[in-house]
């Protein structure tokens, strides 16, 4: 096996077609695999049919090294990954002695007649590698044909847990060499995927060791370095070189790594710099609050919020002038200004957040849904900004970006202050 080995898992089960179960085995292989410097390739479902999974060894065997068919081994006609591969590589199947016992074993000891359709999982594929079953019956078998490895594990998590890393990496490994797989994950705010790529196209086009992969989520940008090398100082040193060039170019979009978030991030800037906050929410109704209370510590920086959906909140308990709300509404980016200072105003807070727009079913002075104002006050600069937004999506969705974007400018602004 060379560094450029490429892996497939094949699960076997209808189940999993159906949704009626997470391919989670598959997942955890994975990992397993990257943990100890093993490329997979590819992830393929079949269900339990024997021409189906004929079909999928046969293109396994025409693009991947080291084949792991998870599933199908167990004691009912359906279970048929062994009957697939003889199809495939007419190798014999026998039964194998140890297995055979330890089955009648078990029925011997809960005192059960065994039925003769439990004897299938003590089959293997003759002169192939067993690979002991401790918590379960039927054993994994290893068999090389054609120049590939062939990994037959059971389906049961536990079992497949306990062959995979007693059995299976150890022989990967000696195969592998002892190399090590690291992924770190770059967090950033502010900026598309699109125009991310397109600032780190050289580097992207260029990419080796580490890969670069650049990725859209709920919460911004991502970017997954993922470096292979023989020990970890090695790969964590690769990855650093090629996160100082990327930051070189976005840093000021960067807000942190791995399980790092935007509110977090922002925490912790209020804290170091020993600034408070407090927040006026109409659209939000308390969901920009709620991410920073959950975060330990926030008592430290928060000092609370005023949910004021309602018109009369803004103008009895925030003093929204009259002459704001009659001449330029409740939507509108003097409103807004006006709730982010009354509120820092009257929570004693160094800085005012405020949100308010129209999230929707309907237009609300003229506004139309996804029309979003975001007002940030600092009271020990005078410093005033108000973001206008438009959000496509739901209720909900324009809801959640509106949060989200408030976090991102409280990120750029107390980064740069």
């Amino acid at each position: 096996m060379t560094n450029t080995t490429r892996t497939e898992i094949i699960a076997v089960g209808t189940e999993i077609l159906l949704g009626q179960i997470a391919n989670t085995n598959a997942q955890w292989m994975s990992e397993q695999l990257a943990i100890n410097g093993i490329n997979t390739y590819y992830h393929t479902v079949v269900g339990d049919n024997l021409d189906r999974i004929v079909e999928a060894l046969e293109i396994a065997a025409n693009r991947s090294d080291v084949i792991i068919i998870n599933g199908g081994l167990g004691p009912t006609q359906d279970d048929v990954s062994r009957e697939a591969f003889q199809q495939l590589s007419k190798m014999s199947i026998v039964e194998e002695s140890k297995s055979l016992e330890k089955i009648k074993a078990y029925y011997r000891k809960q005192g059960q007649q065994m039925t003769s359709n439990n004897l299938r999982q003590a089959r293997v594929f003759a002169d192939s590698l067993v690979l002991d079953n401790q918590v379960g019956m039927a054993p994994g078998n290893l068999v090389e044909y054609n120049g590939k490895k062939w990994i037959f594990l059971p389906g049961v998590p536990k079992e497949m847990k306990q062959i995979f890393t007693d059995e299976v990496i150890p022989y990967l490994k000696k195969m592998n060499g002892e190399m090590i797989i690291q992924s770190t994950v770059l967090r950033f705010s502010g900026i598309g995927e699109s125009a991310l790529e397109d600032k780190l196209e050289e580097l992207i086009t260029n990419q080796d060791n580490p890969t670069i992969a650049p990725l859209a989520q709920k919460d911004g940008v991502t970017i997954r370095l993922t470096a292979k090398a023989e020990k970890k100082e090695e790969a964590r040193h690769l990855i650093q070189d090629v996160k100082e060039r990327i930051l070189s170019q976005v840093g000021k979009y960067y807000y942190g790594e791995d399980d790092d978030t935007v509110e977090g991030t922002v925490l912790d800037l209020l804290r170091t710099n020993n600034i408070t906050i407090g927040a006026a929410e109409s659209l939000t109704g308390g969901a920009f609050s709620d991410k920073l209370v959950s975060l330990e510590g926030a008592s430290t920086a928060f000092k609370g919020a005023v949910v004021c959906y309602d018109e009369e909140v803004k103008r009895n308990v925030l003093h929204v002038t009259s002459d704001t709300l009659a001449n330029h509404g409740t939507v509108s980016s003097t409103c807004a200004i006006e709730l982010a200072k009354h509120t820092a105003s009257m929570l004693n807070s160094t800085i005012g957040i405020s949100f308010t727009g129209v999230a929707g079913p309907g237009e609300v002075e003229r506004k139309e849904v996804g029309t979003v104002y975001i007002g940030i006050y600092d009271q020990r600069t005078g410093y005033e900004y108000v973001e206008s937004c438009f959000f496509q999506g739901d209720r909900a969705q324009i809801r959640y970006r509106s949060v989200l974007q408030g976090y991102n400018l409280l990120l750029h602004y107390l980064k740069n202050s």
